[in-house]
């Protein structure tokens, strides 16, 4: 299975990059800010040659702002003409994998190809309850959910439902003319089985650091050959932090002063246990994803991006840029970036 052409922008040997974009609201800015700051870093992406944007999807929390990631994808593919837009990741938990399968055919079908479908399990949040799926789909619902997607999206003509999504057969409209790949977000090792069991790309999100997303990608190819997939032929995603200085001291320093600000906002994640959310110390997430990330001068950055690109079956590469809710610093990254990281033509 393959979800792109041959990429002309390499980070590294067959390996596109991409913006990752939360859409987060950082201390002192508002919501319509946020979501124009990052329609903003979409358009540079594109101007400045990466392959590609995913946009992240939250409900009910300033660390994200953009509740549909299929809507603001929508948007941005009708503003730009050559990149592929992706969501990572649609918060499969809390809606009807039907219908985000026939938002997927039917931008997909209006973009020419260039959309890209992430979808997550998500978290026992308050969302469960708002969109009444409740706590069981959580727990037990989602791999139902991936084989629904796996179904929907396969080219049939005709799909019934199965599990916990039983309705007769239903012609699909619109058909997509070829099976239509997704990402599976996994962070956990049922995670990864699940995801290659179908051949299935996986999205590694941010926290791991390259020897976890080593070990589950390592564990996805044993279990997608089980299945009779090709693990060479899936083409995996990767998602990183990432700012460029002229010295890895004023990288560094730049991402503890503002990359805590908007961490704080996972706290306002509900937990349907009660329990509290976000890392307990903002501050010491922010150094682990230094000391993990491309975070830092040139040198160390495409050192960093080099190691990225070598995990086994990553083929797209995520950078987070969205450090210090200042719209002109961060389009500066994204140039800067490009030119003297990626190298992009």
């Amino acid at each position: 299975m393959t979800a792109d052409q041959p990429p002309t922008e390499r980070p590294g040997e067959r390996v596109r990059a991409h913006l990752f974009l939360l859409a987060g609201q950082h201390p002192g800015h508002d919501h319509a800010g946020a979501l124009a700051d990052a329609h903003a870093y979409g358009l540079a992406a594109e101007a400045a040659g990466y392959a590609g944007v995913w946009l992240a999807e939250h409900h009910f929390v300033p660390y994200g702002v953009c509740p549909s990631a299929v809507a603001f994808a929508a948007h941005l593919l009708g503003a730009t003409r050559r990149i592929t837009v992706g969501t990572a990741a649609c918060v499969l938990s809390d809606r009807h994998p039907v219908a985000l399968a026939e938002e997927t055919a039917l931008l997909d079908a209006l973009s020419g190809g260039r959309f890209r479908l992430g979808v997550g399990r998500g978290g026992p949040w308050v969302d469960l309850e708002v969109f009444g799926t409740g706590p069981d789909r959580y727990a037990h619902g989602f791999p139902d959910a991936v084989e629904m997607l796996h179904r929907w999206l396969s080219g049939a003509a005709e799909v019934a439902g199965v599990g916990r999504f039983p309705f007769r057969a239903v012609r699909v409209v619109p058909r997509p003319p070829a099976p239509i790949p997704f990402w599976v977000a996994a962070t956990s090792p049922g995670t990864v089985d699940l995801a290659a069991r179908y051949g299935r790309p996986v999205l590694l999100g941010l926290h791991a650091d390259l020897p976890e997303k080593a070990a589950l990608l390592r564990r996805y190819a044993r279990v997608a050959a089980e299945h009779g997939h090709d693990p060479a032929a899936v083409p995996h995603a990767s998602a990183h932090l990432a700012w460029v200085a002229d010295s890895d001291a004023e990288a560094a320093g730049t991402v503890r002063d503002h990359l805590p600000g908007l961490l704080a906002g996972t706290r306002h994640h509900v937990r349907l246990d009660g329990a509290p959310a976000g890392p307990a110390d903002p501050h010491a997430y922010a150094d682990h994803l230094t000391a993990i990330h491309p975070v830092g001068s040139p040198d160390r950055c495409r050192e960093r991006v080099a190691a990225a690109a070598a995990l086994p079956g990553v083929r797209h590469l995520l950078f987070q840029v969205e450090v210090t809710g200042d719209r002109r610093r961060t389009l500066s990254t994204v140039d800067r970036f490009a030119a003297e990281v990626l190298a992009l033509p």
